[in-house]
């Protein structure tokens, strides 16, 4: 999901850090805008792909990171912790968005740090056992089925619960 021609796209807050206030602004903002447009470009591909062979999406579930606080861009560039935590939370945020405004998908927004608990409360059945779903579903899958796609499965099994948002 990063814009292929920028370098620095994947961690825009990182390529702005030792710029001056004015460039370094500029470069984020343009990380954020191509992160948001690929991910709508990407979104829009999936939709046609999948309509193409006569299957109909039924929403859209993307595991998002806690929310970050309200911070300006200079006070994210200003402590490198909190770059992280920006540019952890810009892709799952264009993914969302690209979902409610480009494609119109419904959207279930899966909370990653408390996977287990929402999980269990959306789908009323005891964590072990959704696991031992998800495992079947790997071996019906195949390689590579690690904690990413795991995860990544279990956030449409519940988007597929959901009322979505």
């Amino acid at each position: 999901m990063i814009d292929e021609g920028e370098v620095w796209a994947k961690q825009p807050y990182h390529a702005a850090e030792d710029l001056p206030p004015d460039e370094a602004r500029s470069v984020v903002k343009s990380g954020v805008e191509a992160a948001r447009q690929v991910a709508a470009a990407r979104m829009r591909e999936v939709v046609s792909r999948t309509r193409k062979l006569k299957h109909e999406i039924a929403g859209c579930a993307v595991l998002v990171p806690s929310p970050m606080p309200d911070w300006s861009t200079d006070e994210i560039l200003a402590v490198h912790f909190r770059m992280h935590k920006a540019e952890g939370v810009l892709f799952p945020d264009a993914l969302c968005r690209a979902a409610r405004t480009t494609c119109k998908s419904p959207l279930v927004s899966v909370p990653e740090k408390q996977l287990e608990t929402f999980a269990e409360s959306r789908l009323s059945v005891p964590f072990n056992r959704i696991m031992k779903t998800i495992t079947d579903l790997g071996k019906t899958v195949g390689p590579p089925w690690g904690k990413d796609q795991k995860n990544a499965a279990l956030a449409a099994i519940i988007g597929l619960q959901s009322d979505f948002e």
